[in-house]
């Protein structure tokens, strides 16, 4: 990836729904090569698709919490079965594998406290191999990207 890719890269980044004919100017590119460079980074899986970011507030889960999960087994098949269930829970807006006393870190979107709880008693708690969790409450996001940007 060249300098232009990477000034593509960030003017996507910015706004997703630039049509080719905005992107290429802000670039300084006419539109035939700019339509190129972009289909090359989406085939290349540079770039992996476009979304909408909707207003979690809006949707009526204004709060973001974090809960560290802590298995009692650690064999594929248990592994496996939580990662699948998670992956449906819609307010699950991501969940990391990782290191340290923790096995999951989940990052959801809720209600305040009573939709926090409805996450853990209905839903969290209810899975198998499930032993501990601990959970933090964001007061408020200082950053937000979706990815790196060149």
């Amino acid at each position: 990836m060249d300098q232009t890719d990477h000034r593509i890269l960030r003017a996507l980044a910015r706004n997703g729904r630039l049509t080719n004919a905005e992107l290429a100017e802000e670039v300084g590119l006419s539109a035939s090569p700019c339509w190129t460079r972009v289909r090359r980074l989406e085939q290349a899986g540079v770039i992996k698709g476009y979304v909408a970011l909707l207003d979690q507030a809006e949707l009526g889960l204004p709060d973001t919490v974090f809960v560290e999960v802590m298995m009692d087994k650690h064999d594929e098949e248990a592994l496996s079965r939580f990662e699948a269930v998670v992956n449906a829970m819609p307010e699950v807006l991501e969940c990391h594998l990782t290191t340290g006393e923790y096995d999951y870190l989940i990052k959801a979107a809720v209600n305040g406290t009573a939709g926090y709880e409805a996450l853990l008693r209905e839903k969290l708690y209810r899975l198998p191999g499930v032993r501990h969790t601990r959970s933090a409450f964001a007061l408020r996001c200082l950053k937000r990207n979706l990815s790196p940007v060149p």
